[in-house]
């Protein structure tokens, strides 16, 4: 019998794959993190959705890239403080497909995610992880 050759139609999931972002995502929880400078979450799949619950007395940046967040520019959004009445700030759910987060500026931050099972290398650019190097990333 001759040499089987391998399956050339089986691919793996993509960033276009609609099942992978219709089921429920994997729980990913990254508790308590000090992010006094820049510093990133790194997801070890391609995320569905995710949220940063601030904890510390500062306000939080995130960004998808380390330059968004340290890069002087505009390319981040800020989580606020913990307040002594309205409990920790946070950002909504965010329904994005990205592999890494960056957080400054803040002592105890919490990101939950739900993962989708993509590689994370999916979202590389020439320029890094997450479409750094993109408009409105950094």
């Amino acid at each position: 019998m001759a040499n089987q050759t391998p399956i050339s139609w089986k691919t793996s999931v993509g960033l276009n794959h609609v099942g992978a972002f219709q089921v429920s995502g994997r729980p990913f929880a990254s508790g308590s993190v000090a992010a006094p400078v820049a510093r990133p979450v790194i997801f070890p799949t391609v995320t569905k959705w995710v949220q940063v619950i601030n904890h510390g007395n500062t306000p939080v940046k995130v960004g998808f890239s380390q330059k968004g967040v340290t890069g002087g520019g505009t390319n981040y959004f800020t989580v606020p403080a913990s307040g002594s009445v309205s409990g920790p700030g946070s950002s909504p759910v965010l329904d994005v497909k990205i592999s890494q987060l960056w957080i400054s500026g803040s002592t105890s931050v919490d990101v939950v995610a739900g993962l989708t099972n993509i590689d994370a290398y999916k979202t590389n650019t020439d320029t890094g992880a997450s479409w750094s190097g993109s408009a409105g990333v950094g």
